[in-house]
């Protein structure tokens, strides 16, 4: 009880106003190097327990989750990016999106709705954002952001780069952000395209 309530106090408006304002110039600068184009994909894992100080998976917390969700949605839309919600481990890392890029990815639709825990509260969040919201098993993103230590990797396109930003943490959750690059093909007469590196 006494962690609950450490975290409770946490979760003020002003910690809230911070959260959010640290995944926009997170998001900011993650998109900058990684030159994502319209259409693209960002890839977000979230957890909204590591953000107030506790351990991944032990305090869901909804309203960090939506501080966080609108600092990023806010940045996608401006970018005309697709954002995409990872869930967490039990529901086998399922990414909620919009059903248009379902449609345009031909992904492959789960049967699930996303709640504080079972899913997460970013992907629970995303799943009442969202103006079509779906589930889908698997995704290859163009770009990602790891709040909290979620592990992404299984939906970034192949090849992940990290990337380095100002940005270290978002509340309290270690970050970590990827863009990815085109595969090198070829030996050592191939000549690459430095635009794409």
């Amino acid at each position: 009880m006494a962690a609950k309530g450490m975290a409770d106090r946490k979760m003020t408006a002003s910690f809230l106003e911070e959260v959010k304002e640290e995944a926009g110039r997170a998001t900011e600068q993650l998109l900058l190097q990684a030159k994502t184009e319209p259409g693209d994909i960002l890839i977000v894992g979230c957890s909204s327990s590591e953000i107030v100080g506790e351990r991944i998976g032990t305090f869901s917390s909804v309203e960090t989750a939506q501080a966080v969700f609108e600092g990023i949605y806010e940045i996608t839309q401006a970018h005309g990016l697709f954002l995409a919600a990872q869930c967490c481990e039990h529901l086998n890392r399922a990414v909620i999106v919009e059903k248009e890029l379902m449609k345009r990815d031909h992904l492959t639709r789960v049967n699930v709705v996303p709640k504080p825990k079972a899913g997460g509260s970013f992907g629970t969040t995303a799943y009442q954002q969202f103006k079509e919201p779906v589930a889908v098993e698997k995704i290859t993103a163009q770009a990602g952001m790891d709040i909290g230590d979620t592990l992404i990797g299984m939906h970034l396109q192949p090849v992940a780069v990290p990337v380095r930003i100002e940005v270290k943490q978002i509340g309290n959750a270690h970050l970590v952000c990827a863009r990815t690059r085109a595969k090198f093909v070829g030996g050592s007469r191939a000549v690459y395209d430095e635009a794409l590196l």
